[in-house]
């Protein structure tokens, strides 16, 4: 018998999973049978398509026994079984980068909640909320030698090498060499008894696991009793206690809400209901099927580079991959469901997929449905305000609409900003993304609660003489509402989106213009030129102005590329924006963080002054190079702090400002 150490992480986590409070162990009964269906799976595959497998016998079935006495539960598989290294790396490792989000999220969740487990990707775990010790009994397909891992779940396992004629491989049929799958034995804390009875299996498995794709076998004690209620004898039942079908397969008009949302939970892990589902069967010169769920919740890794694909590809029923990232575009990376085709090959391989062009077809065709999908809910949530809307106040909005607007507000919420990335990546739908994705505005007129709007609403409100569709771009939405750049847009009754998404500064300007109207950012130069000021009084004033304009900018030297006169601020003294091909302050600092070379060295902004403020008059009547230097250099500085730059060296900006407060 060789003892291993833990993982680090998985210690951590079984710590928290034995020693903290979870609000629904039943989980991991799921977790546990959903494995076992992975198992079948993937020798089910092999079977096919791998010339060492397909001698094995492959009689798929997972089989549930108890005992109420000794506090056992044992589920097993024939599928592919574990060798000893299997066992080290998926029972004594998590090799997911996203272990330590995970355990960060349990120790500050204020209730540890059991269903987050399974989304991390760490659901064999999950037994020991229930399980005081576990054995893995357990043969890998095409393979003589038998293994039992046990663990009481402290910080080491021990793996063992079992003979044929062991107790535990008579006991779970392994004495035979031609026997593989798993046992998951399962030894229950007095509190967990429950788990070893007839009813509370039977129940759970109908709950979560009744969609899975092979029989699942509930073993159990019959017990007779005579008129007296005095029990006569007993017998050993096997009974089949799941449905056993390919739930997409099945006909849309036999399957119920529930029947989808319980599949889903099953396929994801998640105890949550989706948000939303689409269940469609192709027919013609392609057969297919595909269903598609969004979590209610963002996945966990959505921001992560080795992100998990959540789409499970099958051929006739057969399952291929889960670990596809081709199967759908990269923002679209939080979608869970099931592809089954009719036409690919069952020997098809990872390289045949990417470059397929039958999964190209179903990949294009799904994406549509989808986008279709999200602008549905879109529709039916705003539809549902305006009917609150005009309705009137007093009257209370149906459960149906507050459930369409609660969705809709929850999707933008989660996925909006991934959506936003397939404006920049998927050429062929953005005009479809760009009447999905929403943005923050100036206007109070936005859908829910947090005053989100379209491009679409944004147009329906634009002033007669107004040409384009304004937004600013930046990393703090409330310093962006209270910018400058705003003042003579507000004034002029323009709208403006508010962006302070990091991604924005990279999709809207590749975007550039939506239908008829250009998007113009108003941290940029030339994108005040429809605020309607009079050309010649303009001219006359930038005259009046231009030896001001020249003392400030010899005062800056190189910290700026250019001073002038700005024609959009009423109230501050000054802003910067940069010039139209250069990047913003924001995209320097993003591909600084990701240590890209920034652009000559970085960007130098334009300062634009107000002429009307009285602090810019002062420069305008005074010599002093001195003083003109501070209130140059106080000027620079403002504005970068408002429009979310950085200050070079705010000892100095200090030290600036109390001279000018002393004068």
């Amino acid at each position: 018998m060789a003892t291993h150490q833990f993982q680090t992480e998985v210690s951590e986590l079984l710590k928290l999973i034995i020693h903290s409070l979870y609000s629904n162990k039943d989980i991991f009964v799921r977790e546990i049978v959903s494995n076992a269906s992975d198992a079948l799976d993937k020798l089910k595959y092999l079977t096919v398509s791998d010339e060492n497998y397909k001698s094995v016998s492959f009689e798929p079935r997972i089989d549930i026994l108890f005992d109420e006495k000794a506090k056992t539960l044992t589920i097993q598989d024939s599928g592919i079984g574990m060798n000893a290294e299997d066992l080290d790396n998926n029972l004594g490792t998590i090799a997911r980068s996203g272990t330590k989000a995970f355990l960060e999220k349990l120790e500050t969740e204020a209730k540890k909640d059991s269903s987050l487990i399974g989304q991390f990707g760490v659901g064999f775990y999950s037994a020991f909320m229930a399980a005081k010790k576990i054995d893995v009994i357990t043969r890998k397909a095409g393979e003589k030698a038998l293994y039992k891992w046990s663990s009481e779940g402290t910080s080491s396992y021990d793996v063992d090498e079992l003979s044929l004629d062991s107790a535990e491989a008579k006991a779970y049929g392994f004495d035979s060499e031609d026997k593989h799958g798993s046992a998951i034995v399962m030894y229950l804390n007095d509190e967990d008894a429950e788990y070893a009875s007839r009813w509370k299996l039977e129940e759970l498995i109908k709950r979560y696991s009744d969609h899975i794709a092979f029989p699942i076998y509930l073993h159990y004690e019959q017990k007779s009793y005579d008129d007296k209620g005095k029990e006569t004898g007993s017998e050993s039942k096997v009974e089949k206690i799941n449905s056993a079908s390919a739930l997409w397969k099945r006909s849309k008009s036999e399957l119920k809400p529930e029947d989808y949302k319980d599949f889903y939970k099953t396929l994801s892990h998640d105890s949550s209901d989706p948000l939303m589902y689409v269940h469609t069967h192709a027919e013609g010169t392609q057969e297919y099927t595909t269903l598609f769920y969004v979590p209610e919740r963002a996945p966990f890794d959505m921001y992560q580079a080795d992100y998990k694909s959540g789409v499970k590809l099958y051929v006739k029923r057969v399952f291929i991959t889960d670990d596809e990232r081709e199967l759908l575009p990269a923002y679209l990376r939080f979608v869970r469901g099931i592809i089954d085709s009719e036409d690919l090959p069952l020997n098809v391989s990872r390289e045949i997929l990417q470059q397929n062009r039958i999964l190209t077809n179903i990949k294009s065709s799904s994406v549509k449905k989808l986008l279709s999908e999200f602008k549905k809910m879109a529709e039916k949530a705003e539809k549902a305000i305006k009917a609150q809307k005009d309705a009137g106040e007093g009257v209370e909005m149906s459960e149906e609409n507050k459930k369409a607007v609660e969705n809709w507000q929850k999707f933008v919420e989660n996925y909006n900003r991934p959506m936003k990335e397939g404006l920049y990546s998927d050429f062929a739908n953005r005009d479809e993304i760009a009447e999905i994705i929403r943005f923050k505005s100036t206007a109070p007129e936005g859908t829910g609660e947090n005053n989100w709007t379209s491009f679409a609403d944004y147009v329906q409100r634009m002033k007669p003489e107004q040409k384009a569709i304004y937004y600013i771009t930046g990393n703090d939405e409330q310093n962006l509402r209270n910018s400058p750049l705003l003042e003579a847009y507000k004034n002029k009754g323009f709208e403006v989106l508010i962006m302070a998404d990091e991604i924005d500064d990279i999709v809207i300007p590749g975007y550039g213009k939506y239908k008829d109207f250009e998007l113009k950012a108003v941290n940029r130069a030339g994108s005040d030129e429809e605020l309607g000021i009079d050309k010649k009084e303009a001219e006359k004033k930038e005259k009046e102005f231009k030896p001001v304009v020249e003392k400030i900018k010899n005062a800056l030297g190189d910290k700026v590329k250019d001073v002038v006169l700005s024609k959009r601020l009423s109230e501050s003294p000054s802003c910067i924006v940069v010039d139209e091909n250069d990047p913003s302050l924001q995209m320097e600092r993003m591909m600084k963080a990701m240590g890209q070379p920034t652009f000559g060295g970085g960007v130098k902004p334009i300062l634009e002054v107000n002429g009307d403020h009285a602090l810019v008059g002062k420069v305008k009547d005074t010599d002093d190079a001195a003083y003109i230097e501070d209130v140059a250099n106080v000027l620079l500085d403002q504005a970068l702090l408002v429009g979310g730059g950085e200050i070079a060296d705010p000892a100095d900006f200090v030290k600036r400002m109390n001279r000018l407060l002393t004068k």
